[in-house]
């Protein structure tokens, strides 16, 4: 089955950097769009990033110009590198994946496990 893993959350200082993995996994036809969401305590889901296939990318605009998002097609891995983080940027973050599994299915979307990421000083 498939499956997305994310590694590299962890406490940061503000100002700092981190960077977060997701790879993706299983019997996998195809991935389209890769991205990221995030959600702090008390507080609805936000898209963060998303990368398409051909490498297009958006943004919010709470972390535009700080967080890049990429992807290697052939890993099936997607990052988010986080720079000059803040304090707001604290939440845990959740990669997911629009996969097909087999060329006779549509789009499905994977999620990852989530991965706390806290800016603190």
């Amino acid at each position: 089955q498939v499956q997305l893993v994310e590694s590299g959350g962890g406490l940061v200082q503000p100002g700092g950097s981190l960077r977060l993995s997701c790879a993706a996994s299983g019997s996998i036809f195809s991935i389209g769009p890769m991205g990221w969401y995030r959600q702090a305590p008390g507080q609805e889901r936000e898209l963060v990033a998303v990368s398409t296939r051909r490498y297009e990318t958006n943004y919010a605009d709470s972390v535009t110009g700080r967080f890049t998002i990429s992807r290697d097609n052939v890993k099936k891995t997607v990052y988010l590198q986080m720079n000059r983080v803040k304090p707001e940027d604290t939440a845990v973050y959740y990669c997911y994946a629009d996969i097909v599994v087999t060329m006779y299915d549509r789009p499905t979307r994977y999620w990852g496990q989530g991965t706390q990421v806290t800016v603190s000083s």
